[in-house]
């Protein structure tokens, strides 16, 4: 009796306060602090608090259902616990107090135009506070095995798969086989299905779930399975047994509290989106107020668009002609502890990347026929590419979606594509990563031609990656051809030289390190081609992502837990000759920047736990943080992760649980409307949305990103 007394008068505290706090003042009152707040008819503004007084650096959240998509917006408070949510369309919205050390507040109605204080709600444990911390914190109590115990190996020794020689290829392929794709920190990663049960067998019998198994048991596969699934056993049975993080996060503070995030749903609780576009790379103002285009891979051949300004989600169905494209559906898998037996993948496309032309038309990296190439790509073609570098399959080819007309369009390209860049020149040459290591090439496609004459062959060129080992400024016998291929992909915004960066054994499972690589075409690429490769420092490693600067400068996250950037201008060398392939002639071009978090108990402090699937740099000043600034997509802290004057930026999501996005870009709707007319747009990126807060109720979402000049700008 006692005990339910307690419980009942500290529920029955909570609701008395939430009622003479969250009261609703007329617009323009003073109240409780708020009366510098100017809310206008479209705000939401107030003060929280809690026992201790105001709660700076928390998170207020505006969510309401009466729009055609759910809807959301986030703010942050002042140093005084000040809060305003501008922009609200018009509905009534459920309103609650999220940040670290608490715990949720009451959901309190409101509509735009009120003052609305809330109370904020202390953590009554730590466990409880842990909830709301970001997924890396959690997954850096995983027991990185020692560097003792590389090489690997085996089967008959210590389980590690003698594929794995040092310690950060562990690391490396936790992070971009695993981390990447999954979310490990999530609350659906970090606990185990109950139905699978705990231990070895639980990781097991986990990973045959689902249509992703097969890629999963391959990355598994290659760390050794013995050993990985040991390992990762090991720490959820631990945190299912009631240990916490070693390390807590800070609040957002400076300009990090100037964050505004406003969020629509999008597709459906069942499919996931790799990344998506709102305009053109090099025009911002293009397509402004316009739709956003997802790409959603493996899941579906459904497009999903959302039109911002009058909140709308729809879909457009790529179309897959030739019958034989494998789906989705083929994929082998157990029954999903979430969706049963059901397949919940039916993609045939792959869709994986989405780029827009300087005319509003959206190329899509995506899958249009079954791998074994036409003639012309093969050996005994007189296409001058198949020459050099016959192609006997490509995964993925390359579409284009023209929202004038409402038709698609087809590249049949020889090379398997991944992700794609325009370049500045007159043929808006398209150029296109392989992803893997499995071809080895570079790819393009001539864009004008391709849209002039429909003719795929003609549009077409690729070329092997080779470095001038024997240093006589040309291609030749003497050379050295490259296995790696490039993941990300960037043209040069200051010559004809186009950068990318091939990922380390975590992601391309073969023993080599990630580079960074600059291709420098000449007159024939097919035949003239030649490549520079760099990989980074002592201490840092496996480049994943790669952007630039206006004047030239590279940008690329690290599994070492850096970003980094990459001046070639620096190098003092020539980066040619007998040792051009190890990529260690221009240390001088490095500069690397830690990663905020933790990092595994036992490694490198200069390095963190945290880790990124992508890099943008936003050369026009989108967000609001200057030009040229790097903007890393931080899954490992569920955040967006900027590089300004040499200091990071951490630009948190904190809603839904579990932000993990891939690709940004930025665009200007109206010049004239300073912090409000522009933003950064990105979305979920998780294969396992429904692993995050929400769980299968847990749509896809798009988020626009802003910057304010301060937290109650309106």
């Amino acid at each position: 009796m006692g005990t339910t007394r307690i419980a009942y008068s500290g529920v029955a505290a909570i609701v008395i306060a939430v009622f003479l706090t969250a009261y609703q003042a007329p617009l323009g009152a003073q109240q409780g602090g708020a009366s510098a707040i100017r809310i206008g008819a479209n705000d939401l503004g107030g003060v929280i608090r809690s026992a201790k007084g105001p709660e700076a650096g928390v998170w207020v959240i505006a969510e309401t259902t009466e729009l055609p998509t759910k809807f959301a917006k986030v703010v942050v408070t002042d140093d005084r616990g000040r809060y305003l949510i501008p922009g609200l369309p018009k509905a009534n919205y459920s309103v609650w107090v999220r940040g670290y050390g608490l715990v949720d507040s009451p959901k309190v109605q409101a509509a735009p135009g009120k003052t609305l204080n809330l109370t904020a709600v202390p953590a009554p444990s730590a466990a409880a506070a842990a909830e709301y911390y970001p997924g890396m914190y959690w997954y850096s109590m995983l027991k990185i095995p020692a560097k003792s115990e590389f090489p690997g190996t085996g089967d008959k020794g210590n389980g590690i798969s003698a594929n794995i020689k040092t310690q950060e290829a562990w690391v490396d392929t936790v992070k971009n086989a695993c981390q990447s794709c999954h979310s490990l920190g999530s609350k659906g990663m970090r606990a185990v299905p109950k139905e699978f049960g705990g231990g070895i067998a639980g990781w097991a019998r986990r990973t045959q779930s689902g249509q992703a198994m097969s890629n999963m048991a391959l990355g598994l596969g290659y760390m050794g399975i013995d050993a990985a699934l040991k390992n990762f056993a090991d720490w959820t049975d631990r945190i299912a047994g009631g240990e916490l993080p070693f390390a807590k996060p800070e609040r957002p503070k400076g300009v990090e509290r100037n964050l505004v995030v406003t969020m629509w749903d999008f597709s459906t609780p069942k499919y996931y989106l790799h990344d998506g576009i709102s305009t053109d790379r090099d025009n911002p103002g293009l397509n402004a107020n316009g739709p956003i285009y997802g790409a959603p891979e493996e899941s579906t051949d459904m497009v999903p668009v959302l039109d911002p300004v009058n909140h709308r989600p729809y879909f457009i169905k790529h179309p897959v002609d030739n019958p034989k494209t494998p789906s989705s559906t083929s994929l082998p898998m157990q029954p999903s502890a979430y969706w049963g037996k059901e397949p919940i993948w039916d993609g045939h496309s792959s869709i994986h990347n989405a780029m827009m032309d300087s005319e509003g038309r959206v190329w899509f990296s995506a899958r249009i026929r079954p791998a074994p190439n036409p003639d012309f790509c093969k050996k005994g073609s007189d296409h001058p590419s198949a020459k050099v570098a016959p192609q006997e399959n490509s995964l993925r080819q390359v579409s284009v979606y023209d929202p004038k007309t409402g038709k698609w369009a087809h590249v049949d390209t020889c090379f398997s594509t991944h992700h794609l860049y325009f370049a500045k020149d007159a043929n808006r040459t398209l150029w296109l990563s392989a992803g893997g290591p499995a071809s080895g090439v570079v790819g393009w496609v001539n864009t004008k031609l391709f849209l002039e004459t429909g003719d795929s062959a003609k549009s077409q060129g690729w070329t092997p990656i080779i470095v001038d080992t024997n240093g006589n400024g040309r291609r030749d016998e003497g050379d050295t051809r490259l296995t790696a291929a490039f993941y990300g992909i960037m043209p040069s915004p200051v010559d004809d030289s186009v950068w990318g960066q091939s990922m380390g054994i975590g992601f391309g499972r073969m023993d080599q390190p990630g580079y960074v690589i600059r291709l420098i075409p000449g007159s024939n690429p097919a035949e003239t081609a030649l490549a520079e490769v760099f990989v980074p420092p002592e201490g840092a490693w496996s480049p994943r992502g790669i952007d630039m600067t206006t004047d030239g400068v590279v940008w690329t996250p690290l599994a070492s837990g850096h970003i980094a950037s990459f001046d070639r201008r620096k190098c003092q060398k020539p980066q040619n000759g007998p040792d051009a392939a190890t990529g260690k002639l221009c240390p001088e071009g490095w500069t690397l920047y830690r990663m905020p978090g933790p990092q595994f108990k036992g490694l490198d402090p200069s390095g963190s736990a945290n880790h990124a699937y992508y890099i943008w740099v936003d050369r026009y000043n989108t967000l609001g943080l200057g030009a040229n600034v790097p903007i890393a997509s931080a899954n490992g802290a569920e955040s967006l992760l900027a590089v300004v004057d040499g200091k990071m930026v951490d630009l948190r999501v904190p809603y839904p649980l579990g932000f993990n996005t891939k690709l940004v870009d930025g665009r200007i709707d109206d010049p004239n409307a300073g912090w409000k007319g522009k933003g950064l747009w990105t979305m979920s990126g998780t294969r396992t949305v429904f692993h995050n807060e929400g769980g299968t109720q847990n749509s896809p979402k798009v988020y626009k990103i802003q910057i304010r000049p301060d937290p109650l700008a309106n």
